[in-house]
């Protein structure tokens, strides 16, 4: 016997974008609708309604949910279940068809493609409404995706769910509507889009403070080279990519003064407002997942949650941690995409990862949240295409075909070949070695602004940042980093008076120029302090001035602007 239709007046109260969402659905009634939302702004919720609404109505009696990992299954079955929509999330392919003691059923695109005769068979059967989750996985490959079209294109409605629709491929996403523009370029469109921006002028997502930390690096090449650079400064991408993983390696002391800082802001937003709060280091592979995770047992005493693959152990582990109050995960991948633990608030992107798709997966889940005022602190590497990145956190991109690539160095293929270490048996003189590595405060992003004149790890300058509360607004935020900015300006200021005093007036040291690292935070300092000057003057908000300069000037955010671009922007503002 079938389950009873769900009843719409339990359901929770939709939030606007959801209701506007829901009527557009309802109104259009189209095969194929797309709705783009921000991570956390509940997509899970208002895909449950829409297949409440035609499981009521008639129009289907059936409902296929397609996730991208296993995880996932169980959480989809669960939130339908709290609605009263039964899915089985332990369906599998031998299963040939479906329990009448269940709506339908939970599975993953990895299902889809070994076996989409079994679930055309199971869509043909039964009038279906197919909710395809993170629909931007059916492209992963030509398997999953050439699975995915064949199993539902017999299906009456189907719903494509994304927070991030845009690929780094060129692989079609089935059953996704594309537009071609004046330029030629075919774009993906979406039927309802619900943006970070948003959701964050709503109060339904968290505030993110990204702390870019920059330090020494020291590593000798396969060539047997000793090589040494300073994370942020302008380098070539090999180096860049270099220093990247030097940074990385636990037997520096960059990730241990970096995962204390993190430690350090965990405990600030616990202490205020956030009891509960964890955090959440992601790694690039297992080994150094393991390394972290010891790190963080030796620094805070407790033993961190490790979640290594995306298998039955995994899944009872981040459940577990998601219900606890227990201070730290340390995870591969897995967690960075649907995974719902609303409690993350503070997180250490110390991967080698860089595209956009994995950065925006990653950052959403530290987005969630429960109650007005929660912050998150994501810590990071300074290096210009993360701190691009996080600068344009807000920005809407959508799944391109047909447009020119540009190879920047940084894509994810080529930072995963330099973490692979040379066979043990070769040359000595041809492994990769990381010699040393230190940390300090770069910059603090929020915004798309940068604030801070950079801080050493361990000293007040540094801990003016860890210490803000934990229980912000967004103009809170920036008021608040305003702030701690000018009191920084001001102290540098006292200091120099102080020494200049008492200086002895001999022979003077020969002065030494600036390196371009040096050169450029200095810049940003001088732009940062006309910026303010500006806002006082007009009221304009930061991230519009520095949003006007950039439309005037061109070039990328601040945090990973150029020497020249700096320039010209504080030529530029001066004039205004």
């Amino acid at each position: 016997m079938s389950p009873p239709v769900p009843n719409l007046d339990t359901f929770p109260t939709l939030r606007d974008w959801q209701r506007k969402a829901m009527v557009t659905y309802l109104r259009r009634r189209s095969e194929d609708f797309m709705a783009v939302a921000t991570p956390g702004a509940g997509k899970t919720t208002f895909a449950l309604r829409i297949a409440a609404e035609v499981l009521v109505d008639g129009t289907c009696d059936a409902v296929t949910v397609v996730c991208p990992t296993e995880h996932l299954k169980t959480q989809w079955a669960q939130a339908a279940a709290r609605v009263g929509i039964q899915l089985d999330p332990n369906f599998r392919n031998s299963d040939v068809h479906s329990s009448r003691d269940f709506h339908g059923a939970v599975i993953t695109y990895a299902q889809v493609g070994m076996a989409p005769a079994v679930h055309k068979r199971r869509t043909l059967t039964r009038r279906t409404f197919v909710i395809l989750d993170e629909i931007h996985h059916a492209g992963d490959s030509r398997t999953w995706g050439d699975g995915v079209k064949d199993a539902f294109q017999p299906a009456v409605r189907r719903l494509l769910l994304t927070g991030t629709p845009f690929r780094s491929d060129e692989n079609p996403i089935p059953f996704v509507t594309y537009e071609r523009g004046q330029d030629g370029i075919q774009r993906s469109h979406a039927d309802s889009v619900y943006g970070y921006a948003d959701a964050l002028k709503d109060r339904v997502v968290r505030p993110v403070l990204f702390m870019a930390y920059s330090g020494e690096t020291r590593w000798r090449t396969n060539a047997g080279d000793e090589l040494a650079a300073r994370l942020g400064e302008p380098m070539t991408k090999d180096l860049i990519a270099q220093a990247w993983r030097t940074a990385l390696d636990h037997r520096g002391d960059w990730m241990p003064q970096v995962m204390r800082a993190a430690d350090a802001r965990l405990t600030k937003i616990r202490e205020h407002g956030m009891p509960d709060a964890g955090g959440l280091v992601i790694a690039s592979d297992q080994q150094a997942a393991r390394a972290y995770a010891k790190l963080l047992h030796d620094l805070t005493g407790e033993p961190a949650t490790v979640v290594l693959s995306d298998d039955e152990g995994a899944s009872g582990r981040i459940a577990e941690f998601a219900a606890s109050d227990k201070r730290w995960m340390v995870a591969v991948r897995m967690v960075s995409e649907g995974v719902d633990i609303p409690r993350l608030a503070v997180g250490v992107y110390a991967t080698s990862a860089s595209t956009p798709l994995y950065f925006a997966q990653a950052i959403g889940r530290f987005v969630r949240a429960r109650r007005e005022g929660e912050t998150a602190t994501v810590f990071l590497p300074s290096v210009p295409h993360l701190l691009g990145l996080a600068s344009e956190m807000e920005a809407q991109r959508n799944h391109v075909l047909g447009a020119p690539k540009e190879k920047d160095g940084l894509e994810d293929s080529l930072l995963e070949r330099a973490q692979k270490a040379e066979d043990a048996l070769g040359d000595l003189d041809k492994k990769f070695e990381a010699l040393s590595a230190t940390a300090e405060l770069d910059q603090v992003i929020y915004d798309g602004t940068s604030f801070g004149t950079g801080a050493l790890t361990g000293t007040a300058e540094e801990a003016d940042y860890l210490g803000l509360p934990g229980l912000l607004t967004p103009d809170e935020v920036t008021t608040l980093l305003n702030r701690r900015q000018s009191d920084q300006m001001a102290a540098q200021k006292r200091q120099q008076a102080e020494q200049a005093k008492t200086a002895e007036p001999v022979v003077r040291e020969p002065v030494v120029p600036m390196s371009a690292g040096e050169r450029r935070n200095s810049l940003r300092r001088q732009l940062n302090t006309l910026v303010a000057a500006h806002h006082h003057r007009t009221n304009l908000p930061h991230g519009k001035i520095h949003a006007e300069l950039r439309r005037l000037c061109g070039g990328p955010p601040s945090a990973q602007a150029t020497i020249e671009q700096l320039e010209e922007r504080i030529a530029t503002i001066q004039t205004l």
